[in-house]
């Protein structure tokens, strides 16, 4: 349901979360702090008790960060990489094409031409919002007839044909793993544990017992790192949406390799 943060700029989501952190806790260190500050004040050495629980709290915090940040890293990379081999395979698919006789060969290359348009016009625009885009199926399943429809006339051209499906099932599968990778992100349960985990953050700090100015600077660069820890792992959640994505830059090679084959 956070969805909507990918139609916003980086720069605003930044500001948003990470000035949301700092504001939150500022105004917990002027309405909260005075009552938790109660719940610990009775103790003799409160400050040196809560310091060694936000120590310990931090250690195990900080891991669970540092993994989430590496974990939508690498979902990043493995889209990245799946973009890169289905642009690959239709590169290949069409070399392959012109090994084919005439006008099959040109017909199946224009086909192809007109998927790779349309995936940098149109399916990624589609992406970045979330939406599986079924327009290339068409395209694709035009294609596969086309391919099955020749019948080898000689032994060259059977193991022509056969190579050329074996690529279309390579860049057929590679495409299947793109389309599914627009809904690819962190669990939701491992969000909750984030967002808890850094509210019982602040609370430990808010029990510190020290004057209001120190508790707005000190408290709100820890906030502020907080907060630009979770823009961090929001922006790259998606690897196919917002700002930090994706991009058809692979397929736009293609494309342009196939125009200027083409002519």
């Amino acid at each position: 349901m956070f969805y909507w943060i990918y139609d916003i700029p980086n720069w605003q989501l930044a500001a948003m979360i990470s000035g949301g952190f700092v504001l939150i806790y500022w105004f917990g260190a002027i309405f909260l702090s005075p009552i938790l500050r109660r719940l610990v004040r009775s103790t003799a050495g409160s400050n040196d008790i809560v310091g060694y629980i936000l120590s310990s709290f931090g250690v195990f915090y900080g891991l669970l960060l540092g993994l989430i940040a590496i974990a939508a890293h690498q979902n990043y990379t493995s889209v990245e990489e799946v973009v890169a081999r289905e642009a690959i395979a239709l590169s290949a698919l069409n070399q392959d094409c012109k090994a084919y006789p005439e006008p099959l060969s040109q017909n199946l290359r224009w086909v192809l031409r007109d998927y790779c348009r349309y995936v940098i016009k149109y399916a990624w625009p589609l992406q970045r919002k979330g939406i599986i885009p079924e327009g290339g199926r068409v395209r694709v399943t035009a294609f596969h007839e086309k391919l099955l429809a020749f019948e080898p006339q000689s032994s060259r051209e059977e193991i022509i044909h056969a190579e050329t499906l074996r690529q279309f099932n390579n860049f057929f599968e590679c495409r299947r793993m793109r389309l599914q990778a627009v809904t690819t992100c962190i669990p939701p349960v491992m969000w909750y544990v984030v967002i808890v985990g850094a509210v019982i953050n602040l609370v430990i700090v808010w029990m510190f017992d020290m004057r209001l100015m120190t508790q707005f600077s000190l408290g709100g660069l820890l906030s502020l790192f907080l907060g630009t820890m979770m823009f961090l792992i929001a922006a790259m959640d998606n690897p196919l949406r917002g700002d930090v994505s994706v991009s058809s830059e692979a397929f736009e090679l293609v494309y342009k390799f196939m125009m200027d084959d083409a002519y």
